[in-house]
């Protein structure tokens, strides 16, 4: 699969024409790059993180698939080259990419892609998921059905392949023009031991070639200067470092502003996410649960089949906030719910054939909505009550981001039932959590 550039996609950002570019005056300016399922985004940050800019482009739009990482090179492109209209962008000191936590590429000795990408969500085959189960401590974030260790094996047999990447790695490596680290988060999955910080010695039962994996260093930590050809081509300083990121999760978790042990995000999309900055590595894989270095501090989390589309099953979003404005979230419903789009559940229940539970259903849909949204926010508790459980601190604050986080009456009915502060999100963009990453790395104090 050739990595040559496709077309630049139509950005719904730049209104064409030409125009005065921004000067940036910061001491401290940073990109980052947010690699998603559907898009990319582009974050400009000053030097106490707060948000100078913000581009998005959709992977649709470039007209290839979302496994192809043609799609996500175009997108990046995009979006670096929107920023660069409209700001003087040879003042970015540093750049840093997030992606999708355990999608995984082959490459060649140049860095060029030879097979399609594997996507996080996608089954890896039998066969290797049983190889993966008999040689993993059953602690690993490699297990699982998803397993990208698992997708590895596959991946490495690929013709002209001489190296496994993970999404965030391959942009990095384009824009550094060198493809040979990975960060501890996005290693976690792939086998990577955060703990003893190393590829562990069990991997060589997989059948899994050392060679093949990329040298791990911490989020945050400098790879070098950016390719001058890549630097030119976006006007930026020939000076830029690249610096090593994270995944998607993570940094939505710093882009939310939580740093103190105990601080939570929990994000409410289709599904529920929690994660709880803890002062010691929590796992405990038959419950979900795993946790991801960053700085002096983990990450513990787990992810609920709750959420959004659970309540998308009953009603549409106009219909949600007419219900939701009828709703006083001081008094119970007294109703018991366990919301969840279909049968089966990840964390705080591993359990594949887990039952949904909205029964009865009251006659005033007022009411009937307020029990789903309980519902929702008790298995948030328990999700949190089951970290704790597993050896986490207490919860202290929890920040939300998704789509949740704009349902002032679903915010109060959680304030309730958690017992803790709900406090604002000092972002929602993924793109600036990992562009205040790249602040790290410039020895620049963390923003708050």
């Amino acid at each position: 699969m050739p990595a040559a550039s496709s077309p630049p996609p139509r950005r719904a950002n730049d209104s064409g024409g030409a125009r005065r570019r921004r000067a940036l005056t910061a001491a401290g300016v940073t990109v980052g790059l947010d690699v998603g399922t559907s898009g990319v985004r582009a974050a400009l940050v000053d030097d106490a993180g707060a948000l100078i800019s913000l581009h998005t482009v959709r992977l649709a739009a470039t007209g290839l698939e979302a496994d192809d990482p043609r799609a996500w090179w175009a997108g990046c492109e995009a979006v670096l080259e929107t920023l660069g209209r409209e700001c003087d962008v040879s003042a970015v000191r540093a750049l840093a990419v997030d992606g999708t936590s355990g999608t995984l590429l082959a490459v060649d000795r140049a860095g060029t892609p030879v097979a399609p990408a594997r996507m996080y969500h996608a089954i890896a085959a039998e066969g290797a998921i049983r190889i993966v189960a008999d040689a993993a401590p059953a602690e690993s974030a490699a297990n699982g059905p998803a397993s990208p260790l698992a997708k590895a094996l596959a991946l490495q047999d690929a013709p002209g392949a001489a190296r496994i990447l993970h999404q965030a790695d391959w942009i990095a490596g384009r824009l550094r023009g060198q493809y040979d680290h990975t960060d501890e988060n996005n290693a976690l999955k792939t086998g990577y031991d955060a703990v003893a910080r190393c590829w562990p010695a069990w991997l060589d039962d997989t059948g899994l070639r050392r060679e093949m994996l990329p040298a791990v260093v911490a989020p945050g930590a400098k790879l070098g200067e950016i390719d001058p050809a890549v630097a030119r081509r976006f006007g930026l300083s020939s000076s830029a470092i690249i610096v090593a990121g994270t995944t998607d999760g993570c940094a939505s978790f710093l882009a939310a502003g939580a740093c103190e042990i105990g601080d939570a995000v929990t994000a409410l999309g289709s599904s529920m996410t929690l994660k709880l900055a803890c002062d010691r590595p929590v796992v405990s894989i038959k419950h979900g649960v795993y946790s991801h270095r960053l700085g002096d501090m983990w990450l513990a989390g787990g992810a609920s089949n709750s959420g959004g589309a659970a309540l998308a099953r009953y009603f549409d979003a106009r219909t949600l906030e007419a219900l939701s404005a009828r709703i006083d979230p001081a008094h119970p419903s007294s109703l018991d719910y366990y919301p969840l789009p279909r049968p089966g559940e990840r964390f705080p229940h591993a359990d594949p054939g887990f039952a949904p539970r909205a029964t009865p259903r009251p006659a005033d849909d007022a009411l009937f909505l307020q029990a789903l949204l309980e519902g929702i926010a008790a298995i948030e508790a328990v999700g949190y009550q089951s970290l704790a459980s597993l050896g986490a601190p207490a919860l202290r604050a929890v920040r939300t981001v998704g789509g949740g986080a704009r349902n002032a009456t679903w915010t109060a009915i959680r304030a309730r039932v958690l017992g803790v502060p709900i406090e604002p999100a000092s972002s929602e963009e993924a793109a600036v959590g990992v562009a205040c990453l790249a602040l790290r790395a410039l020895g620049l104090p963390r923003p708050r």
